[in-house]
């Protein structure tokens, strides 16, 4: 194990929680009975975009839309590799108004956009590490989405089923640390994906359910710093174990929706 590790960094995506509600339940997290604190989430995800920037890492905002109260899940816009976008096709009908919304601002940006003919969640279940994508499948993005995401980029993906529906997403039980290793909770997987994940990385950090629910694993990192949820103690404990440095950012209220870190974090690789 390294003694120390260097941060690479990074340009993030993410989008206001201006709109942000439960105004339907497409997770088992959300109840459209639960009352958001509005003024509290504005609160917290400044309180990471302020941890971003000051860890050195450049962030770009897109405009909010009126009636996507999930827009603010900017992971699951789209996967960004090499300066190439392919955008998302989302399962739930609410949810898919956002691609447009993002597409927009990705061709403004200067990107092309590739649409996808499949069902496909961005970030939320194809996440690049390394020599090649995990993508994630079970609940929402489809294997089809996976063949269409390996020939547009020409990258190899590893196709891993998700089992259990609290961790209806691959970044929610599963994040990348650095090129070479990940931590991940093996539980939400099934037994091939878990024996898939354990000859891919044999010194991967593991969670417990407890940190999992947390969502712990739906966390940043930018090869030194990991920013965690403060409720994951005992995975911040053992990240530091293996020379990572945790940062603690509460986005509790984000949970209410099913979300975390990571799901307001899209990550631009040029």
């Amino acid at each position: 194990m390294p003694e120390s590790r260097v941060p690479r960094p990074r340009r993030f995506l993410v989008c206001e929680p201006r709109h942000f509600a439960v105004q339907y339940a497409i997770n088992p997290w959300m109840n459209p009975d639960t009352r958001v604190d509005v003024d509290l989430a504005q609160e917290q995800w400044r309180s990471l975009i302020s941890a971003y920037r000051a860890h050195g890492h450049t962030v770009d905002t897109v405009e909010p839309v009126v009636g996507l109260p999930d827009m603010v899940f900017a992971a699951n816009s789209a996967v960004v590799v090499d300066g190439r976008v392919f955008g998302s096709s989302f399962h739930a009908p609410e949810r898919r108004p956002e691609s447009t919304a993002y597409e927009t601002w990705f061709k403004s940006a200067g990107f092309d956009v590739y649409r996808p003919e499949s069902v496909c969640e961005g970030e939320g279940d194809l996440i690049p590490a390394g020599r090649w994508i995990l993508a994630g499948t079970g609940f929402r993005t489809t294997r089809e989405a996976h063949h269409e995401v390996q020939e547009y980029f020409g990258v190899p993906v590893i196709g891993l089923k998700l089992t259990d529906p609290y961790f209806y997403h691959l970044d929610t039980a599963l994040f990348v640390l650095d090129d070479s290793n990940i931590a991940y909770y093996p539980d939400a997987f099934s037994p091939g994906s878990r024996e898939v994940l354990a000859r891919l990385y044999p010194d991967a950090v593991v969670a417990t359910r407890e940190d999992a629910m947390t969502f712990g694993l739906n966390s940043v990192s930018d090869g030194h710093h990991v920013f965690i949820d403060p409720g994951a103690t005992a995975l911040a404990a053992e990240l530091a174990r293996h020379g990572y440095l945790p940062v603690p950012v509460d986005l509790s209220e984000f949970r209410k929706a099913g979300g975390g870190i990571k799901c307001c974090t899209q990550e631009i690789r040029s």
